[in-house]
């Protein structure tokens, strides 16, 4: 083994994987790793099913930022740090549960099981793209494995999905856990081989006629109506339990019967429209006839997704949206999915800062 491929097996760690990792072979049943840390319930994974740690990382900080949220599920009906999904479209809770031999349950409230099976989804998708040992060494070679794992059906939103992850490779990865230890990754200078993706632009390159600074990425028109039945009044503010890909993902999923007008992103403030101003995305309840949604990558319970990046570029949004429609600017007409009535939802929650926000919107 030469000098570099013993810096990148260091680093990246990861012994031959057990069989149970290969596709489509069932676990026995196999109890998760006693892991004292998430730290080490990362080593761990990572070496089990030969995965590199540091990636494996850096996907699970791309879909959480590595908070498990006691289990609950996201909009889409995924659990934990490596937010395994099970709906009528995806069931990678069902597949890791195959692959670790790990109940369900255990996979949907445990940090360490859940960890260990999206390792195994992950060398999976390795599996079936073709890696061998030696490409296993070698982090630009599981591209394809994570675009996989991110289970869009649309090109332009498979590579979006892996392309933020290997972003955090590249910066690195300084989490929080509920541990109190962290997680930390080295920042790497990766070039991933994105293989037939490599073709395929993360942005379809048509912007928005609503509003020119976003990306048009429609949503299945099955989760939305055309046109509207009242007059446009106010401007709704969602987070989307979940990341910026996976929710695009999911509202161009048919079976999603959701959508919002726009997305935002975390790291830097990249909005995505996904149904036109004219047309009744289905966000609200009782808001929908009047209001545009607007869906901000993240957590209600994380504060750390709610970035300067994120509320100057959606303040940006939301006062165009004000301008063009005859919204009044305040915070009678600006609203929280939680304040349009007939909702349960508690979006954007109390770590989303309303007087910065304004503050922007107003500015």
């Amino acid at each position: 083994m030469n000098a570099r491929r013993r810096v990148w097996t260091a680093t990246f760690g990861g012994a031959l994987a057990v069989s149970m990792a290969v596709i489509g072979q069932p676990a026995t049943a196999s109890p998760a790793p006693s892991a004292s840390t998430m730290n080490a319930a990362f080593t761990q994974a990572a070496s089990e099913f030969d995965v590199p740690r540091d990636l494996l990382v850096a996907v699970g900080y791309s879909e959480t930022h590595l908070d498990g949220h006691a289990g609950k599920p996201s909009q889409d009906n995924g659990y934990g740090v490596m937010h395994l999904v099970s709906n009528p479209e995806r069931q990678t809770l069902e597949r890791a549960a195959k692959l670790t031999g790990a109940s369900k349950a255990e996979l949907k409230r445990n940090d360490a099981a859940n960890i260990r099976g999206g390792a195994a989804l992950l060398r999976s998708y390795a599996d079936k793209a073709g890696l061998k040992a030696s490409d296993r060494d070698r982090v630009a070679a599981w591209y394809p494995a994570v675009a996989g794992y991110g289970g869009a059906e649309s090109e332009q939103t498979a590579r979006l999905y892996a392309d933020a992850a290997y972003d955090f490779v590249n910066k690195g990865v300084r989490g929080k856990t509920a541990d109190a230890k962290g997680v930390r990754t080295a920042a790497h200078k990766v070039t991933p081989d994105r293989g037939k993706l490599a073709k395929v632009s993360s942005k379809p390159g048509i912007m928005s006629d609503d509003y020119p600074a976003a990306i048009w990425n429609p949503a299945n028109a099955a989760n939305y109506a055309t046109g509207r039945t009242a007059a446009i009044s106010q401007v709704i503010i969602h987070v989307t339990e979940g990341s910026y890909a996976g929710s695009i993902s999911w509202f161009q999923d048919p079976a999603a019967e959701v959508s919002a007008h726009y997305v935002v992103r975390s790291s830097d403030g990249e909005i995505t429209q996904m149904v036109r101003d004219a047309d009744t995305a289905w966000h609200a309840r009782s808001g929908n006839a009047s209001g545009l949604g607007i869906e901000h990558e993240g957590y209600v319970d994380d504060p750390s997704w709610f970035t300067d990046a994120m509320y100057r570029s959606s303040a940006a949004l939301t006062k165009h949206l004000c301008d063009v429609h005859g919204i009044p600017k305040d915070r009678a007409h600006i609203v929280g999915h939680s304040e349009v009535p007939g909702n349960d939802h508690t979006d954007p929650g109390p770590n989303w800062n309303w007087d910065t926000y304004m503050s922007y919107v107003t500015g």
